[in-house]
């Protein structure tokens, strides 16, 4: 029915919104949200093809929000492709891992991930990181980790990678949000390219979801100086919401199994 397709359009622009603004906001989180958001809400059904729809709708959502953040000065282009590359990699092997794997068992997997996640985002981040004399080793090993656990779960990783360029790069926080965006964009290609030449993206609902999270993302991105004394509530009340689905998601997907 018409009103049912324009009911399932909205949502995913609606959910596409809060995962782009999530980025723009504090570098990440949101996009773990993706797929649960599709599986529960936007209603696709296939856990891999919720995956390989995400993974797609978060990488042009991390480019198109790192425009505004490149332009404010934020983003270390020279550490951030060391980490991204390197991380590509790790990409490459951690999706096809992922396609591998039963995909109710994966989702298990995800839900408990997302408890991780949502302990790792509660504890406050410091102003800055200590500098290190020789970064780029560093950069290189921690973006192959963050890759593979991004590639393998199908997540834009936001939440491994600003911390990580903070331990190994020795970033302030917002040039870690900000250099953060090229590698989720490039960990997400590279997911979503191995999802694809298997048949496992939605396409229509990539697009809705994509143009949900520009309009988010650059609401989110004008309002991150705005919002920065603020952003450490944003961040608590993002970990509760991921909390909240990761326990729903082992609740309704354990049981299966």
């Amino acid at each position: 029915m018409p009103v049912i397709d324009v009911s399932h359009q909205l949502l995913a622009i609606l959910c596409g919104s809060l995962v782009g603004a999530s980025l723009a906001l504090i570098g990440g989180g949101g996009s773990i949200l993706a797929v649960p958001l599709l599986l529960y809400v936007v209603g696709v059904r296939d856990a891999h093809l919720a995956i390989g729809t995400s993974t797609l709708a978060v990488s042009l959502n991390a480019f198109a929000n790192l425009v505004p953040h490149a332009r404010a000065g934020h983003v270390r282009w020279r550490e951030a492709a060391v980490f991204a590359v390197a991380g590509v990699l790790g990409a490459a092997i951690g999706s096809g891992l992922g396609k591998w794997l039963d995909g109710q068992r994966l989702l298990v997997l995800f839900a408990a991930l997302m408890l991780v996640v949502a302990a790792l985002m509660w504890r406050p981040r410091t102003a800055d990181a200590v500098p290190r004399a020789h970064p780029l080793p560093w950069l290189g090993g921690t973006g192959l980790c963050a890759g593979g656990l991004a590639g393998f779960f199908g997540i834009g990783g936001g939440f491994l990678i600003v911390p990580g360029l903070m331990f190994a790069g020795g970033f302030s926080v917002i040039e870690a949000v900000g250099s953060a965006l090229l590698a989720v964009g490039l960990f997400g290609a590279t997911t979503a390219a191995s999802y694809a030449a298997s048949g496992l993206i939605d396409w229509r609902v990539a697009a809705e979801f994509v143009a949900g999270g520009l309009a988010g993302g650059w609401l989110g991105a004008l309002g991150a100086h705005r919002l920065a004394r603020r952003r450490g509530a944003l961040n608590r009340l993002l970990t509760v919401m991921i909390a909240a689905v990761a326990v729903y998601m082992l609740w309704r997907e354990a049981g299966r199994l």
